[in-house]
C-alpha cells in the first residue's frame, strides 16, 4: 500500500514541467508556502519582499508538497516551500525545478504526536496502531526513520496517507492513534496528545529533512536579480530572528505579527520557531552544506525512496537542480 500511494504522489509531480507561462506578467508573482510560524512571515506580512524585488507578491498557502508541485507544474506558483523529500522525488523525474535557498532544517517542528489515552508511550508502543502522515512528505521519511530505529517498519503499524487538514479530521473522529505532521495541524493535535518524537530526533538518527525554496528553472533564469533580492530579505529575516531568539517571546511585536499572519496562538510560537534551524545564507553557500550536507540529505531520502520503489535514483547530475547563483548574489 505505502509503494502504490507513494506511486501516486511521484505521477503528480512526473507531470511537472512547471513551465511559466510567457503570458503572465513577470511582475505578478505567485510564491507558495505552508503557513509555517516562521521569521519569513513576518517579512512577507511587512511587504519586504514586494518592496525588494518590485514584484506584485500573491502569498499562496498549500497544505501538501504534491499540491505546491501540481500548482507550479500549471504555472499558478512561480516560487515555493517544498521539502527535501518531494525535492528529491521531483528532481529525479526530472522536473524543471530548481533549490536556490534552505528555508529552514525540520526538528521537533515536525513531531509524531499520540493521541492521550492510546496507551502510546515509546514508538515500540506503536506496532500495531493507525498512524497518519503525507505519503512522499518530509514527515513521512522521519516517520519510517523513527520505525526503523526501533525495529518497526511499514508491516508492524497501520500507515494511512492523509494531507494534514484530513489528520486532524481524523484525529477528531478518533480514527487514528498518531500522525506525524508540522504546523499548524501540529499544535491542534496537542490539545488531546503529546509529542512521542521529533523530527530532531530523528535527524539524530540519520534521517535530516529541511524545507527549501525552489523556483521554475525558466523563471529563475529570467528573474536572477530579483531571486537574489528575496534571497537577501528571507536572509535578514532569519537574521532578526537569531540575534536574539529570546526576545521572541509571546507577547512581543513579531510574534503577534506571526500569529496574525498564519493563525496559530502566539503562546505556541516560540516554542515553534525552537523547532526549526535557520542557517543563514552565508552559511549556506558554504562547503557544508550547499557544497556537502544537501547533497547527503539527496542521497539518503534517494535511498529510502528507491526503496520504497518509488524512484529509481536521483543521476550524478543532480546538481543541475541545485542553484547556488542566488544566494552567492545575495552576498555580494
Amino acid at each position: 500500500m505505502v509503494s502504490r500511494l507513494l506511486k501516486q504522489t511521484a505521477r503528480v509531480i512526473v507531470t511537472c514541467g512547471l513551465a511559466v507561462s510567457n503570458a503572465m506578467a513577470q511582475d505578478k508573482v505567485v510564491i507558495g508556502h505552508f503557513g509555517n510560524p516562521t521569521p519569513m512571515q513576518l517579512a512577507a506580512a511587512n511587504r519586504e519582499f514586494a518592496a525588494a524585488t518590485g514584484w506584485e507578491i500573491e502569498w499562496r498557502e498549500f497544505a501538501s508538497a504534491a499540491e505546491v508541485v501540481a500548482a507550479m507544474a500549471a504555472g499558478d506558483v512561480h516560487i515555493a516551500e517544498l521539502g527535501s523529500v518531494p525535492f528529491t522525488i521531483a528532481a529525479s523525474r526530472g522536473a524543471g525545478l530548481q533549490l536556490f535557498m534552505i528555508a529552514q532544517i525540520i526538528g521537533d517542528a515536525e513531531s509524531l504526536i499520540v493521541r492521550d489515552g492510546v496507551g502510546i508511550d515509546t514508538i515500540e508502543a506503536l506496532e500495531g496502531k493507525r498512524l497518519a502522515v503525507p505519503f512522499g512528505s518530509t514527515a513521512h521519511f522521519s516517520l519510517m526513520g523513527t520505525l526503523y530505529t526501533a525495529g518497526l517498519t511499514e508491516r508492524d503499524v497501520v500507515l494511512v496517507d492523509l494531507s494534514p487538514d484530513r489528520i486532524e479530521t481524523a484525529w477528531r473522529d478518533e480514527t487514528i492513534d498518531a500522525a506525524f505532521v508540522w504546523q499548524p495541524v501540529q499544535s491542534r493535535l496537542l490539545a488531546t496528545g503529546r509529542v512521542l518524537v521529533g523530527a530532531g530526533r530523528s535527524a539524530e538518527w540519520g534521517y535530516l529533512t529541511f524545507d527549501g525554496w525552489v523556483v521554475d528553472s525558466a523563471f529563475a533564469a529570467r528573474n536572477t536579480a530579483k531571486l537574489a533580492a528575496f534571497v537577501k530579505v528571507m536572509d535578514d529575516a532569519n537574521s532578526a530572528y537569531l540575534e536574539d531568539p529570546g526576545a521572541w517571546t509571546a507577547d512581543s511585536a513579531p510574534v503577534r505579527a506571526i500569529a496574525e499572519k498564519t493563525g496559530i496562538a502566539p503562546d505556541r510560537i516560540p516554542e515553534v520557531l525552537k523547532g526549526y534551524t535557520f542557517l543563514p545564507v552565508a552559511k549556506q553557500t558554504g562547503p557544508a552544506w550547499f557544497g556537502g550536507s544537501i547533497k547527503r540529505v539527496i542521497t539518503y531520502t534517494t535511498g529510502f525512496l528507491t526503496a520504497a520503489g518509488i524512484i529509481e535514483g536521483v543521476g550524478a547530475d543532480y546538481e543541475k537542480y541545485v542553484n547556488t547563483e542566488l544566494t552567492q548574489a545575495a552576498m555580494e
